[in-house]
């Protein structure tokens, strides 16, 4: 698409990054658009589906899409979430290879990009070099030297391969740069301030679950699903001080689990609800009373019927 004063050439498209758990992944996709839209937790296998991020500019709009990561399956869930990565791949312009710095390239890394070479329609392959803020600069010139080795030996090319630091700020306007400079001539998809298409209650369940990720054990998290119940603006509030009821629940798996995310007395959820708030507060710009309850649907990842009610 090109306007006929100037002949400037405008690009849209869709990319979305891949790796492994805890690749950084989630973290670029928020520093790529500015504002949190998709969940970051230290627990594998966060990302339950596709987020999509957008990124306006004059002379380009990038449609980044959160995937879940790709993993050995064990439930009804898992194997849906990997179809979902599977379709995502087959769709996008580009992409984003997450591969950390801070780490070996191994097994995994080059499973899933032998899985991307495969498409019959490959997307461009970026290769990003990130968590640079966490390691020297001779282990990211010896990291950069892997991920050469890496291209040749599947048989791949990368078309750019940038090394970054969501966390640090380190190139990320780099990485913007060149995915919009990589994207094919197209229209603008999205208006312009607009920064992702998912809804307000899909957002608050996302920042609801995140919080009850943090500081619980390690096979709890794939248990931990929220359904948003009821979003309400209270009545007879002054205009100038408005607030929000939400009412949410807290879906796990067992009442053993039920127990954990309660917490003594409470304490957890309680814990819980406090800083879900405070994310809710920043992303509606108002005041927000938080009602959250926990329930328990047995084996709901297993459970087709549970997964349709649950939005998977």
């Amino acid at each position: 698409m090109r306007t006929k004063m100037t002949e400037t050439v405008h690009r849209s498209g869709f990319a979305c990054f891949v790796g492994r758990p805890n690749a950084g992944k989630s973290t670029l996709t928020n520093a790529l658009v500015g504002q949190k839209i998709a969940i970051a937790s230290s627990k594998p296998q966060t990302t339950r589906h596709a987020v999509r991020g957008i990124v306006t500019r004059e002379d380009g709009q990038l449609v980044l899409i959160d995937t879940p990561g790709l993993h050995r399956p064990r439930t009804l869930l898992g194997q849906r979430l990997n179809d979902l990565v599977y379709e995502t791949w087959a769709s996008v312009d580009i992409v984003g290879i997450c591969l950390p710095c801070d780490q070996r390239i191994g097994p995994g890394d080059k499973f899933i990009i032998g899985e991307i070479a495969k498409l019959k329609r490959r997307p461009v392959l970026v290769a990003l070099a990130t968590k640079t803020d966490l390691v020297s600069k001779e282990r990211v010139l010896s990291h950069l030297v892997d991920v050469a080795a890496v291209a040749e030996e599947l048989s791949i090319e990368w078309a750019e391969v940038i090394p970054c630091s969501a966390v640090a700020n380190d190139q990320v306007d780099l990485v913007r740069d060149q995915l919009i400079r990589l994207l094919p001539e197209g229209p603008v998809y999205y208006p312009d301030g607009e920064i992702t298409d998912e809804p307000e209650e899909t957002l608050i369940a996302e920042l609801i679950r995140e919080a009850a990720l943090e500081g619980v054990r390690d096979e709890l998290p794939h248990s931990i699903a929220v359904v948003i119940d009821e979003i309400l603006p209270r009545p007879d509030r002054p205009e100038d001080k408005p607030l929000t009821d939400v009412f949410a629940s807290i879906v796990v798996e067992r009442e053993s689990q039920k127990g954990i995310i309660i917490g003594h007395k409470g304490a957890r959820l309680r814990e819980i609800g406090t800083a879900a708030r405070e994310q809710i507060n920043h992303l509606l710009g108002t005041r927000v009373h938080l009602n959250l309850h926990v329930k328990v649907l047995k084996e709901w990842q297993r459970d087709a019927k549970y997964l349709n009610r649950l939005g998977f």
